[in-house]
């Protein structure tokens, strides 16, 4: 592997060479002011806690001090392909990297460990489970480690939404390499999981370096889920061959979807755990580079992807968390560039959660677990579950509530001056229903007069007497005898459960949990059902999306202005170069160039070498070993379709 040369001039303040190795290595053009504040503290040899956003740029402050310091850096991350991408990322910019993991033969590891202790490689990844074989650590430490970087460090929370056991057992290299500073990163954390990532790895005093987990290029749409597939099936026509991964709750929701596609010709394919390895294998490295471009994956497994140039994530059911919808839409536009993230979600999904919660909770303590702690972690996590149905029910500015949410302050626009710009909320996309009051109240007095006959039912049979259903059920019980009855005649069965869907979220009906779960008055419902409460609630979708609203989906967004003096074809036609030169390289295609640099050559279309060395994101090596293919595939387009050349940004 060719290397550059990283003795550069060294100046006497650590921050100036940290800027420099920034500029030589990834050709920005310095550190952003919280990175800085991180990467400063690191190399005064603090204990650091960063959370920055998705794409805000964290690998970076685990990976220019030990540049700085000439002594590697431990990283501890918790996916082998996130662990492959950041090494091929490094590699492909000049900086020796390497990972240590199962997929190695034991030469490997070996040949991997002696680099690392003779100082040849300065960033190591692993997983935080090699930690726990033989005499690892102390092979480790004779290297003389200047950092202990933790990735995903919520994963080390019982608040987190991925909490794993082994990211527990961290603290322990506190006693094991004494004096190395940690630096725990994670995109997401409320200000409960920070403290107790702080605790349970018994960091030092601490810098906290914490930055708003706003993502202003990320476009929230939420969708009352009709017909999954053909709602899918929309979204991606407005982003077509872009890089897409719908989320899913189940493999075989995964396998179903992505056979639906690939039959209305969508080149698509499932991931999830139950594949044999070498087909997951052969779906990511296709994903990565950038010949399949969409994925249909379980969340429960995820992606484990580092691919910077997603234009866009679908959930085809709603999250359990805030925490664990942050992360996986935020696998969108890393670049910088508008993306858009769209949430299908239905009463059942909170249902389905719900029920999931409780049954663990029991096998937890059927296993022995403490009776007090395992209810306290399932209220937790309800509670975590109540705040994202009423986010996905909410009709303010999503981007506000989420940065509210984990504890910010919103700086942005009130919705009354046009609010984000950037949810389907502030874009004007969600329709009021009209007299909103009139109808809660009539789905209350529904679940009221059941209760007070001693009879508790779900959503679907409620929403069947109102609508005048003619079942089965109904007519045993003589509920089509009810006053009730029929009060919501106009409106469809799927549309009354999705209002029934507002009123748990808002908490005018509680719904019980289990297999069966029924529906019971709550407070909050008594004040509306007595004529002392106004609601708000949102209009429930009939269908499809009208055409004109489809066509405006994302044009209405961020991303019109993102390709502003872009030359469209002269992107595609670079895109597809750059499938070519990654497939020659055997990188993911985002290693080679993100779409944020593909615009910028297809924008300013520079005629030299020194002037594509202005266009952020290439490097010294990038420009050396690219720069001359990308020129001369420039020169020919150009010269071909009359374009002016070396455009001022």
């Amino acid at each position: 592997m060719t290397t550059i040369d990283l003795q550069t001039p060294r100046s006497a303040d650590p921050i100036d060479q940290a800027e420099t190795l920034l500029r030589e290595i990834w050709g920005h053009d310095g550190l952003r002011t919280l990175q800085r504040e991180a990467v400063a503290s690191v190399l005064d040899g603090r204990d650091t806690l960063l959370v920055l956003p998705t794409g805000g740029g964290k690998s970076v402050c685990y990976q220019l001090p030990p540049l700085v310091r000439e002594r590697p850096a431990i990283v501890l991350s918790p996916l082998v392909s996130l662990m492959k991408d950041q090494v091929d990322s490094l590699r492909a910019s000049g900086v020796p990297a390497a990972a240590l993991h199962g997929l190695l033969s034991e030469a490997e590891k070996r040949d991997v460990l002696r680099e690392f202790v003779h100082g040849r490689i300065p960033v190591l990844y692993l997983a935080p489970e090699r930690l726990a074989l033989g005499s690892l650590l102390s092979i480790l430490a004779a290297a003389e480690p200047c950092l202990i970087a933790i990735d995903e460090a919520h994963c080390i929370s019982q608040w987190g939404h991925d909490f794993r056991p082994d990211y527990r057992r961290l603290a322990s290299l506190r006693e094991q390499l004494p004096g190395v500073p940690m630096l725990a990163c994670t995109a997401t954390a409320t200000p409960r999981v920070r403290d107790d990532i702080v605790q349970q790895l018994r960091l030092e005093n601490p810098v906290r370096v914490v930055g708003s987990v706003d993502r202003p290029n990320l476009i929230f749409r939420v969708r009352p889920r009709t017909d999954a597939v053909a709602q899918v099936l929309e979204v991606l026509q407005s982003h077509p061959n872009e890089a897409s991964i719908i989320y899913v709750q189940t493999r075989a929701e995964s396998e179903r979807i992505a056979k639906k596609l690939l039959d209305r010709g969508v080149k698509a394919a499932c991931y999830h755990a139950g594949l044999p390895a070498a087909k997951r294998s052969k779906v990511h490295e296709a994903f990565q580079a950038d010949r399949l471009p969409v994925v249909v994956a379980t969340v429960a497994f995820g992606m484990g992807i580092d691919r910077s140039d997603v234009r866009c994530v679908i959930h085809a059911n709603m999250p359990k968390s805030l925490e664990h919808y942050q992360q996986e839409a935020g696998r969108a536009g890393r670049d910088g560039l508008a993306a858009e993230c769209v949430l299908l979600h239905a009463t059942s999904d909170a249902a389905r959660w719900q029920g999931l919660i409780e049954r663990s909770a029991e096998e937890a303590v059927a296993e022995g677990g403490d009776r007090e702690t395992v209810n306290r972690n399932t209220r937790a996590q309800l509670d975590l579950l109540a705040e994202t149905s009423a986010w996905c029910r909410g009709l303010g500015c999503r981007h506000r509530a989420v940065v509210e949410y984990f504890g910010h302050e919103w700086n942005g626009a009130d919705e009354r001056e046009g609010g984000c710009g950037a949810c389907d909320a502030c874009l004007g996309e969600i329709e009021r229903l009209e007299d909103a009051t009139t109808v809660a109240r009539k789905i209350l007095s529904c679940v009221a007069r059941l209760g007070t006959l001693g009879q508790q039912f779900g959503a679907g049979h409620i929403a069947d007497i109102v609508t005048g259903g003619n079942t089965e059920r109904i007519r045993s019980m003589r509920h089509d005898e009810l006053s009730t009855f029929g009060l919501l005649r106009e409106l469809t069965k799927s549309q009354v459960t999705d209002l029934i869907g507002q009123l748990v979220a808002i908490g005018c009906l509680d719904r019980t949990g289990g297999d069966r779960p029924v529906l019971r008055l709550a407070a909050d419902g008594i004040p509306v059902l007595r004529g002392d409460r106004e609601l708000e609630l949102a209009k429930p979708a009939r269908g499809r999306a009208p055409r004109e609203q489809r066509e405006l989906r994302v044009a209405k967004g961020r991303d019109a202005t993102d390709w502003s003096g872009i030359d469209r074809p002269l992107f595609e036609g670079l895109r597809e170069l750059r499938r070519g030169m990654a497939a020659e390289r055997k990188v993911p295609a985002y290693v080679v160039a993100n779409d944020a640099v593909l615009r910028d050559l297809a924008r300013l279309r520079p005629s030299t070498l020194e002037a594509m060395a202005s266009i952020k994101g290439i490097g010294r090596k990038k420009l050396v070993e690219q720069g001359p293919q990308l020129l001369a595939f420039l020169d020919d387009w150009c010269r071909e379709n009359g374009l002016a050349r070396d455009m001022v940004d």
